[in-house]
């Protein structure tokens, strides 16, 4: 399947995600109410199971500019407007107004029932959750990995790891669970991969866009950002098995996605080092945490521009995909398994120009991979967009099936990596 095949590009058919027919509404009780949508799915062939969602009032391209002259006080010229839906992009979902103490209490909730969600529909009740790898961009607070942990119930015993790498958060958070000779895994006293195979672990993104990027006044991040969370439960080695996969980081020199740190890291790059410090934090609780450019005069976030951007991306981006495809074509080859083939690759939703581009120059060098474009529901919602993107492609997917994941975000990081599903636990 091409990228254009895929029902899901089709704009026309496109409908806001609290419309669509299995998604669950909650209303939390802050303010007048702020609603919560969420869908389950699951796939019992391959064992895998998950939620996702978002939260805040709905905005399509028309009603965008509203929201924008609220957060900045001053109206969307059309010299700012971006023709958005080219990009991908349909609706989003934003809070306006909320205080920071009231947005804890809603990420929390949000994150809490998201695990329990994705627990449940996994087949595990919380308290049987070994592990819980969150990707956040800038998280609400410094422990939020733990504090929805202990909200959804899951023990306190049970690892408890976030990732900042921004968007690239949530690709990286699963590769640490699959890949034992990740260069991560190696920086780290405790090799994630290792412990955690055979062990049922939720991994996602959980991305509250819209508090992050309201206090930088950034038009244009305010019209492709938005809330999102996606999170799959799944067991090492049993209902998915790592075969290849690299990481690479590129420090973006020029900030052309400038991103402030509301995490804990020293600031420092060290030549010949990677940019991610890991933190254990106590016998439960890790901290994988990125270097970015940050912007000046603390702002939350920065784009210098959408060219330097997709240029940044795509040139690394394409580089680290072809290294990896090559490994896999490689590793089929020693296991005598030449006619497999990679039944779709879950790349992160920065947009959809970023993404075809991608294609594009790997095509010119006869790699063919299937690239989805699935969720024009939310805008870019960072480290969620490739767990909602997987799970999107889940119902589809079969015990055998070799899929590619392709995590890139600000930094620059870059995680890219092929599965096994359904694989048998040894």
């Amino acid at each position: 399947m091409t990228n254009h095949e895929n029902p899901e590009n089709d704009t026309t058919a496109v409908v806001p995600f609290y419309e669509r027919p299995q998604v669950q509404m909650v209303n939390i009780p802050i303010g007048g109410g702020i609603p919560f949508g969420f869908e389950r799915i699951s796939n019992s062939e391959v064992g895998i199971g998950g939620a996702y969602g978002t939260w805040g009032k709905c905005y399509d391209n028309t009603t965008l500019p509203e929201l924008i002259e609220q957060s900045t006080g001053t109206p969307l010229d059309n010299s700012e407007r971006m023709n958005l839906a080219p990009l991908g992009f349909i609706h989003r979902h934003h809070l306006h107004g909320i205080s920071d103490q009231d947005h804890v209490k809603i990420e929390t909730e949000v994150g809490a029932r998201l695990l329990q969600e994705a627990a449940n529909v996994s087949g595990w009740e919380p308290e049987e959750v070994d592990a819980v790898l969150i990707g956040s961009t800038g998280s609400v607070s410094e422990n939020y990995t733990e504090q929805i942990s202990r909200q959804a119930g899951i023990r306190e015993d049970a690892l408890k790891v976030s990732v900042h790498k921004a968007c690239d958060g949530s690709a990286g958070a699963l590769h640490l669970t699959l890949n034992p000779d990740l260069a991560y895994n190696k920086l780290s006293k405790t090799n994630l991969a290792k412990k955690l195979f055979g062990k049922k672990v939720l991994v996602g993104g959980i991305e509250g866009l819209s508090r992050f990027i309201q206090k930088s006044f950034d038009k244009n991040a305010l019209q492709l950002f938005g809330n999102g969370a996606g999170i799959i439960g799944l067991i090492p080695g049993k209902s998915m098995e790592f075969l290849v996969g690299d990481t690479q980081e590129v420090y973006d020199e020029q900030g052309v996605l400038a991103v402030h740190m509301y995490y804990p890291h020293s600031g420092h790059r060290i030549e010949g080092q990677s940019m991610v410090e890991v933190t254990q934090i106590d016998p439960y609780n890790m901290r994988f945490a990125g270097l970015m450019h940050e912007p000046e005069n603390g702002l939350p976030v920065f784009m210098a521009g959408s060219m330097g951007m997709v240029k940044l991306f795509v040139r690394n981006g394409v580089e680290i995909v072809r290294k990896v495809y090559n490994s896999y074509r490689d590793k089929m080859s020693q296991l005598g398994m030449l006619g497999k083939s990679i039944e779709v690759i879950i790349v992160h939703h920065a947009n959809l120009k970023i993404n075809s581009l991608i294609h594009k120059h790997l095509n010119k060098e006869g790699i063919y991979l299937p690239m989805p474009w699935v969720i024009r529901e939310f805008g870019n919602v960072s480290a969620a967009s490739n767990m909602i993107a997987f799970l999107r492609e889940l119902p589809k997917m079969k015990p055998g099936d070799h899929i590619m994941i392709d995590g890139f975000g600000a930094g620059t990081y870059y995680d890219v990596f092929v599965v096994s599903l359904g694989s048998p636990a040894e």
